[in-house]
């Protein structure tokens, strides 16, 4: 087997070439901020996958946190008012 793997269709599952996983790790390095401001080009790709998961569960507790927020906000407030109706659109995305 070559080290190079194409792209195909075997038993369902789809294989991706080292070119793509290059490319899929150079798109992460710039999405994910502790990558892009410490390691910009230099971080190995099993180091690039950690922070990548690291900045999702950040992400995830972010947004658990603000929707808590906006729970709690939306008990202090008039239902029938238009925040209210605001804020239940923004829990509701």
């Amino acid at each position: 087997m070559s080290s190079r793997r194409s792209r195909q269709q075997s038993g369902g599952s789809t294989r991706i070439s080292d070119d793509q996983i290059i490319d899929l790790v150079c798109k992460l390095r710039q999405l994910v901020p502790e990558i892009r401001n410490r390691h910009p080009n230099k971080a190995p790709a099993s180091k690039v996958l950690q922070e990548t998961c690291n900045y999702i569960r950040s992400l995830q507790r972010e947004v658990e946190d603000l929707s808590l927020r906006l729970s709690q906000l939306l008990d202090t407030i008039d239902a029938d008012s238009a925040e209210a109706s605001i804020i239940r659109s923004l829990l509701n995305q």
